[in-house]
């Protein structure tokens, strides 16, 4: 609970500060390549930070971890209210980017240690949480940035994570989790996992960030309005919590490595699909889209643990920085590509990226060790035998 609550509140805090962005473009008079650079400051940070504040910070408990999280980050959105002009905000973003940055790995970690030796579930709420945190937070914000001053709204996104921080005294144990104790967490996988998983989490991030970045202006070519695209985003983003709310569980029946290769074939066709749609048929089939273009993270995420020999804070901080690092790179090299090309030779490369994670998810296998999902009791004749059954996840 108190990871999930904390995954909320700095998932919000990433996604609401975009709300931010043209109310500080009139107050500092930004071009829009400068607004790029405050949002890198913020993610940029949150991205480089990760594995050295997690090595710094390792030896703290759980509980000291996330509530230091959420003080840096919620003492860094008071620092971009004071009146110290752009300079203060960017020190602001930057001192809450490092705030964010410690809670993603340690968050995680704590939730692998206290779920037992199958996280996976566990994770895939964990990151189902960070999906309300965004839907939540930069809808409140948008309802109070045309009432109050932006200044006051950071402010109150402040107070919240000060509360928040009292709350985890309540709700962590104060007791330090030791090297010893992570190690028995893990339950190992051979060298070279760990690289290809990490991969795979890069690349599926690209697919995602890519598709992102075409699909306003793929609903315009069909005739659609600013209305339409915000609908197909909600559409695509309610679905897209779903996913990760239901592909841990789907990894639980059929394995990594099936439920990997069902996602990302069924996120290569349906983007695919969406080229040559009508606007109706395009709105329909987004949610379904979006189950399975983001619910395979949830899938990646709870095989950290699996393939971290012991160290499992350091492997979600690798992880973390390599897929916050796509899904930077990854928009830009796409717009390359449809500014040389066409906007569906951009699309199509996307979903190209999606079936070229297929051979690398069977590349994994190897190196897995999760168990074969229970065999049910009364099986027929034509029923796969146990060991057939543990190919699918060995």
């Amino acid at each position: 609970m108190a990871a999930c609550l904390t995954h909320a509140l700095h998932d919000g805090y990433t996604d609401g500060l975009y709300a931010f962005l043209p109310v500080w473009q009139a107050q500092f008079g930004l071009s829009y390549a400068t607004l790029a650079v405050v949002r890198a400051v913020y993610f940029g940070t949150m991205g480089v930070a990760q594995i050295p504040v997690d090595r710094a910070l390792r030896r703290l408990s759980p509980r000291t971890s996330l509530i230091l999280s959420t003080l840096f980050a919620s003492i860094g959105l008071i620092v971009a209210t004071l009146p110290f002009g752009f300079s203060g905000l960017c020190i602001g973003l930057v001192v809450a980017g490092i705030g964010s940055s410690i809670q993603h790995p340690r968050g995680s970690a704590l939730v692998t240690t206290s779920s037992g030796e199958d996280p996976r579930r566990a994770l895939s709420i964990y990151n189902f949480s960070g999906d309300l945190g965004k839907a939540v937070l930069p809808a409140l914000v948008a309802l109070l940035l045309p009432i109050i001053a932006w200044r006051s709204v950071l402010g109150l996104m402040a107070v919240l994570g000060f509360c928040l921080s009292i709350v985890l005294l309540a709700l962590i144990p104060a007791v330090v989790q030791s090297d010893r104790a992570a190690k028995r967490t893990a339950t190992g996988g051979r060298r070279g996992g760990f690289s290809i998983l990490t991969t795979i989490g890069a690349l599926d991030t690209a697919v995602r960030m890519g598709y992102l970045l075409f699909l306003p202006f793929l609903i315009h070519g069909q005739h659609g309005g600013s209305s339409e695209v915000g609908l197909a985003l909600a559409l695509l983003f309610t679905g897209g919590a779903l996913g990760k709310a239901t592909c841990g569980w789907l990894a639980e029946r059929v394995g990594v490595v099936g439920s990997v290769v069902t996602t990302e074939v069924a996120t290569a066709l349906l983007i695919g699909v969406t080229l040559g749609t009508s606007l109706t048929l395009t709105l329909v089939l987004l949610p379904l889209l979006g189950v399975v273009l983001n619910g395979t993270s949830s899938v990646l995420y709870g095989t950290v643990p699996e393939l971290s020999k012991g160290d499992t804070g350091r492997s979600f901080a690798i992880f973390y920085t390599s897929v916050i690092g796509s899904g930077g790179v990854a928009p830009i090299l796409y717009g390359v590509i449809a500014d040389h090309s066409t906007q569906t030779i951009g699309v199509l490369a996307a979903a190209a990226t999606a079936a070229l994670i297929v051979p690398l998810v069977l590349a994994l296998r190897p190196y897995l060790t999760t168990p074969a999902p229970p065999m049910p009791e009364n099986k027929s004749a034509l029923s796969p035998t146990p060991s057939d059954a543990g190919a699918f996840t060995k």
